[in-house]
């Protein structure tokens, strides 16, 4: 069986002066539910219909250091299967790791850097985690 690497966007991370406003625009405008961490956009996952699957959306301050050491406005993450498999793999092919998995009760992560000097995201999901969360919280809405 081939592994593989990139799975789809796990999401989509930017920079702005103001992240609330800009949150809040896109609530009044194109009815974009957010908190806190922004926007999660629920998907039902391939083969597997049965089974969802989550897309961040976040703004963040201007001055985030989250991105470093990246110098660009944005990020973006990439959904995985089998993430410690891909590190490996990546380390022999010489791509830069700027630091060690790490993992939360969600996912492990792990951040890389692209030939023009991109910060990646690399997310493992544990998608049921959110499942149950949006599920217990009745007040929060998923945006389909």
């Amino acid at each position: 069986m081939i592994k593989k690497r990139v799975t789809g966007v796990g999401g989509v991370f930017f920079k702005t002066k103001e992240p609330g406003k800009l949150k809040d625009w896109y609530h009044k405008h194109l009815g974009i539910q957010t908190d806190e961490h922004g926007a999660a956009f629920k998907f039902r996952q391939w083969p597997d219909k049965e089974k969802s699957g989550y897309l961040q959306w976040s703004p963040f301050p201007d001055d985030t250091t989250y991105f470093e050491p990246s110098e660009k406005e944005f990020m973006v993450n990439y959904r995985v299967q089998d993430l410690e498999w891909l590190v490996g793999e990546l380390r022999k092919e010489g791509v830069t790791i700027c630091d060690e998995i790490v993992t939360y009760d969600y996912g492990k992560f792990v951040h890389i850097m692209d030939l023009d000097g991109n910060k990646i995201e690399l997310w493992e999901p544990v998608d049921a985690v959110f499942d149950k969360y949006y599920e217990a919280a009745p007040d929060k809405q998923v945006n389909y």
